[in-house]
């Protein structure tokens, strides 16, 4: 049985570990140890997740199998998104799962309440950036009605990386 639970302050250590593990098991192969350091640094620190967790505007929720944290979801709305496209729309800021739990559907759901959280804020789409080769990514948002609609560059450490832009209509 998975639980979603809304994420508060409290639950910052937990965040920081479970982002820290997943990125390292989704992207570390393919970047080298410097970039995957300066990356898990600048963005998975103390100051930084709590600036994320305590503005208004970023929603974190966390997956639980058996009470156990397994992932997360970070959803940005207004100036808090990365990039504005427009004004009614929700960017899927990070869908992080252990990858021991990769295949058991808990993206799926991570994903479901993101849409159902799109729906109460009634925006007119979803939005997210995807790494052109992540390619298991790519497929799972294709798969549940996301398109591409434009790229952006994304610096990891030294390196220029192309994420593909996705949406998906909600209203």
């Amino acid at each position: 049985m998975i639980e979603i639970k809304k994420a508060t302050i409290e639950d910052l250590n937990t965040i920081i570990s479970l982002g820290k593990q997943t990125y390292t098991e989704t992207f570390a192969i393919n970047n080298t140890s410097e970039n995957n350091e300066k990356y898990l640094k600048e963005n998975f620190n103390s100051d930084q997740l709590s600036a994320e967790i305590n503005n208004p505007n970023s929603l974190f929720y966390l997956a639980y199998y058996e009470n156990q944290p397994i992932g997360f979801l970070k959803t940005n709305q207004s100036d808090a998104q990365t990039e504005i496209f427009k004004e009614q729309t929700l960017e899927i800021h990070r869908i992080y799962v252990m990858k021991a739990f990769h295949g058991k559907k808990i993206g799926q759901i991570l994903l479901e309440k993101a849409i159902e959280i799109a729906k109460q804020l009634k925006v007119d789409y979803i939005w997210l950036g995807v790494w052109e080769n992540n390619h298991n990514a790519l497929g799972f948002y294709a798969k549940n009605g996301f398109v591409t609609f434009d790229s952006h560059v994304f610096i990891l450490g030294d390196d220029q990386q192309t994420d593909l832009l996705m949406k998906l209509e909600i209203n």
